[in-house]
């Protein structure tokens, strides 16, 4: 049975993402990776605004694993920009 605050958690995200494939969209910027990384900025404000400051239910302790996963990921697609500008023979 789903609490209020993890559906308000859900909702806030799946709009965060939905509203993010369309502003990218219509800026004509939609990339997967750059679609990811606002992903993870709005997971990460989404997590913030719906924090309970009494109670961390068991589901919200294991947010940290998958905001852990995205800032591997995050990494991952930095290190790769960086490679791309850098000249080659560099490294």
């Amino acid at each position: 049975m789903t609490t209020r605050r993890r559906q308000r958690f859900v909702i806030g995200q799946v709009a965060w993402m939905l509203g993010a494939i369309l502003v990218l969209a219509l800026l004509g910027s939609l990339s997967l990776e750059l679609f990811f990384v606002v992903s993870l900025v709005g997971l990460l404000i989404v997590v913030e605004l719906t924090a309970s400051f009494s109670v961390t239910p068991t589901w919200r302790s294991r947010l940290k694993w998958l905001i852990l996963l995205g800032l591997v990921g995050f990494t991952y697609v930095v290190v790769r920009r960086i490679l791309e500008i850098l000249p080659p023979g560099v490294i």
